[in-house]
């Protein structure tokens, strides 16, 4: 396993709360969008080296607070702000992007700063915050559990003035991540489940080493990849304690796994039966996970079912499925699949990331060759897709 994109984006963002250098280990070098955010952080002066799975971040001069970026962005440059504020008493970026997965707002990201006592404005185009005095720690009660804004909450409080109190958190293990990390460099961090989070700011925070943690987004894609196709693979790094809920759902749903030794995950096929789902917080099945699972539950015979409480229009890949041979349709925001229907390949679009890697594992399992335009998304959250698919045994190409 590589390391987790979702998890290395807001460890980069971090990397902004001090002028010492941040290194971090397993870091997803290939994937698109944490080179995104190298890239953008070289454009408010911060130095970027890598070297394999080895990011180093250093400082040698000040930086800039306004992120002047006219290429492709990501969502996470809402925490790069909150480190800027945190840290400058302003920041500006562009307005966030990413995968067009429903409504993804930013005012929860807003509300944060706004508690802290920052002012936040859009202007031509870019996100703006400023606090002249500094953020004051307050008590921050988040309206639902969101993973981008409890991140931004923890940067944003590790330099306030005085102790935030972060209600309603999303705590999984890409915060704890983070969590952990921001420890290191200094930071004052209590973790009371999903019910709060503490942080007594500190004045400054220092560099530190860390090592990403596995990507358990890639990790459930080989496993499914396996099942659909009666494949049988060795998953290493497989982050087994981060799956506990998904992984009892495939294993009910007829998939086939065990550990042989601690984070070497053998699957060994197994059959697809339907699935019946619904995605919610952690420890639960992420919405991003919820496309992967819908490719599983379209090689079932039988219906099945899934709904996505976090992001309830998440559904636009059913009409590429259905240029597959999917019979699928959307009920009252519910997907149901009507699966186990022939398939072949043919021309299909990646709509998001996961949609993207949801295609390629039903293209796995058609008769003929399927085309996925797009391919892009893929590349922005799995390092070397190709290579490793080919490693397993199949047939990719990347076109131009």
């Amino acid at each position: 396993m590589s390391g987790a994109k979702n998890s290395a984006l807001p460890l980069m963002a971090a990397s902004l709360l001090t002028s010492e250098p941040i290194i971090l280990q397993n870091y997803p070098n290939g994937a698109l969008d944490p080179a995104i955010q190298v890239a953008m952080l070289e454009r408010i002066g911060k130095s970027c080296t890598v070297a394999g799975t080895q990011l180093t971040i250093s400082e040698d001069a000040g930086l800039r607070t306004c992120l002047k970026w006219h290429g492709r962005s990501t969502r996470y440059t809402l925490l790069m702000l909150g480190a800027l504020v945190a840290r400058f008493g302003e920041g500006a970026v562009p307005l966030p992007s990413g995968c067009e997965i429903g409504d993804r707002k930013y005012d929860i990201h807003e509300l944060v700063l706004k508690r802290l006592g920052a002012e936040v404005w859009v202007e031509r185009g870019m996100l703006c915050a400023s606090s002249g005095g500094g953020l004051t720690g307050c008590d921050i009660c988040l309206p639902i559990r969101s993973t981008g804004a409890t991140e931004n909450a923890l940067l944003c409080a590790s330099l306030a003035n005085g102790v935030t109190t972060v209600w309603n958190p999303h705590i999984r293990p890409e915060v704890l991540d983070l969590v952990s990390m921001l420890r290191k460099m200094g930071a004052q961090i209590e973790v009371c489940g999903q019910q709060y989070v503490r942080v007594t700011g500190r004045d400054a925070l220092s560099g530190t080493t860390h090592t990403v943690i596995p990507d358990n987004l890639e990790a459930i894609t080989w496993l499914i990849a396996a099942t659909v196709t009666g494949g049988e693979i060795e998953i290493e790094n497989f982050p087994s304690a981060h799956l506990e809920v998904p992984l009892i759902f495939l294993r009910e749903s007829g998939a086939r796994f065990h550990l042989e030794r601690p984070n070497l995950m053998r699957v060994a096929g197994g059959y697809c039966y339907p699935i019946d789902i619904s995605t919610g917080p952690y420890p639960g099945i992420n919405s991003d996970m919820q496309p992967l699972f819908a490719a599983f539950g379209a090689r079932a015979h039988g219906e099945s079912r899934i709904i996505d409480l976090r992001f309830p229009g998440r559904f636009d890949y059913v009409h590429e499925f259905s240029k597959l041979g999917v019979r699928g349709q959307v009920r009252e925001g519910m997907l149901c699949i009507d699966g186990g229907s022939p398939m072949k390949g043919t021309d299909v679009t990646a709509v998001d990331l996961r949609a993207g890697m949801a295609l390629a594992l039903l293209g796995l399992t058609t008769g003929g060759e399927t085309r996925i335009h797009d391919a892009w998304q893929m590349d922005r959250g799995y390092v070397n897709l190709t290579g490793k698919l080919r490693s397993l045994g199949a047939n990719a190409a990347v076109h131009t």
